[in-house]
């Protein structure tokens, strides 16, 4: 799956968690992903935790994160 193929997974909806990006319409937050990765927590550990959650969810997050860098970069 490409990068931009996986990004079609972050969505974002006003009436969901007042419109923070969220995976595939979830009550998960983005951030909320990159925060247990930045903390540790293995990809398999989110995934356990949350079982509707797809690996490819989990990189989708990652390519969003990488996105908001890039488009820093001065």
């Amino acid at each position: 799956m490409n990068k931009d193929e996986l990004l079609k997974r972050i969505t974002s909806d006003p009436k969901i968690l007042g419109g923070r990006p969220i995976i595939r319409g979830y009550s998960l937050a983005v951030a909320d992903v990159l925060s247990m990765l930045a903390a540790g927590d293995s990809i398999e550990t989110i995934l356990e935790r949350y079982p509707g959650l797809e690996c490819e969810d989990v990189h989708a997050c990652l390519v969003f994160a990488m996105r908001i860098a890039e488009s820093h970069d001065s």
